[in-house]
């Protein structure tokens, strides 16, 4: 079974070895990972790859070949059923006229103040219910349960996508720049963004010039050089990872890619669901290796364009409300930090994934597309180009 991982590995242009095949039968024959998928999985990833940004593309790998495989040894697992499963048996599927029933908390400051009550007032686990934090019942705050408006706490991943907060450290993957777009189109609509100067020393040369000067010597040769020419368009990407993004990475790696490669004067930073007072760069080291949104604005002069990339899907709170960010508590609300992006750069576009039908379904986006001055885009290829001309 492992020999044709290692050719899936391959094949996904993971340059792994035979060495290093061999070497983690070795280390599988020494019993260094058993009955865990876990401990298989990072003793595979720490001798198979070495370099941390293939990461990413070893985990595509990982996860769609062992995809429901929970032994790979071959062996009878024992143990109790994992707490995580029982939770997620617990969840309630309830129908389109109980969820109707359930009405909202009344606002975010309400929200907020009850959530606090019941932190003081509650001492023991609890299951089910429309009161307590517990999981699986219809209280606004805990996991694996249905509330039109609450506060997700220590459930894994997103269901319905109705949070107003979530309490978890999530860790989101960078995008892969040396991603192959699906289509030439992209790069070519990106492409119509670029403006070339010539500037710097005379070092190239200019063939048509040459040959007109060589005439007029009377054949003799006279060499006409130039200044290299240099793409002197510079572009400040701005990229929403993580949460409902996850639907959309592949097209995001697309245009990732393609503005890696057409763009010499590229910078780009992470972002979860809004812009707030810190980006990141490495979605691995994002709370330890934050940016300040004000550094970039100071740092990054007003000729950049800038491109945010994002499905502006989330709870309004997040974008008008101070303390409204879903992972931590943001002094200022994500709409003061949009403003001030766009009084620093006046060519500033959004790319929005989602399909454009949505758009006035989702309270979010209506007001993300009116604080970007309706500059919102579909991230599709007639989108792009619309994009591309606003910016040009």
């Amino acid at each position: 079974m492992l020999i044709d991982f290692f050719f899936e590995l391959r094949k996904a242009n993971l340059k792994v070895t035979l060495t290093e095949y061999l070497t983690l039968m070795e280390a599988l024959d020494k019993r260094l990972a058993v009955c865990s998928v876990d401990d298989f999985y990072f003793l595979a990833r720490g001798i198979m790859v070495k370099d941390e940004t293939l990461f990413d593309r070893f985990d595509q790998v990982f996860g769609n070949y062992f995809n429901g495989i929970e032994n790979i040894f071959g062996e009878e697992l024992e143990g109790e059923i994992p707490e995580e499963w029982l939770r997620a048996m617990a969840e309630r599927m309830l129908t389109e006229e109980e969820k109707a029933q359930i009405e909202s908390m009344g606002g975010w400051d309400e929200l907020m103040e009850t959530l606090k009550k019941r932190l003081e007032e509650q001492t023991d686990r609890h299951e089910g219910g429309s009161k307590w934090i517990g999981t699986g019942g219809t209280s606004p705050f805990g996991a694996y349960g249905y509330n039109p408006e609450g506060v997700r706490i220590g459930q894994d991943k997103s269901r319905h996508r109705r949070a107003v907060k979530v309490w978890d450290q999530r860790q989101y993957r960078n995008l892969d720049s040396n991603r192959e777009l699906g289509t030439r189109n992209i790069k070519m609509a990106l492409r119509r963004l670029r403006r070339f100067a010539r500037q710097g020393a005379d070092e190239v040369l200019d063939l048509d010039d040459t040959i007109r000067s060589t005439a007029r010597n009377g054949g003799y040769l006279d060499l006409k050089m130039v200044p290299e020419r240099h793409n002197a368009v510079k572009v400040l990407l701005f990229f929403d990872v993580g949460g409902s993004m996850d639907d959309h990475i592949r097209v995001c790696e697309e245009l990732f890619s393609a503005a890696h490669m057409e763009f010499k004067h590229l910078e780009y930073f992470y972002f979860h669901n809004f812009l707030y007072e810190g980006v990141w760069k490495d979605s691995r080291r994002r709370f330890a290796e934050v940016t300040s949104t004000w550094d970039v604005l100071h740092t990054y002069p007003s000729d950049y364009k800038v491109i945010f990339v994002g499905d502006a899907t989330m709870s309004p709170y997040e974008i008008l409300y101070p303390g409204a960010s879903v992972e931590h508590w943001n002094e200022e609300a994500g709409a003061t930090w949009i403003q001030r992006v766009l009084e620093a750069y006046p060519k500033a576009v959004w790319l929005n994934p989602e399909p454009e039908s949505r758009w006035d379904y989702t309270p979010s986006i209506k007001i993300t597309r009116e604080l970007m001055g309706e500059r919102m885009y579909p991230l599709t290829l007639e989108g792009v180009e619309q994009a591309i001309e606003y910016l040009s």
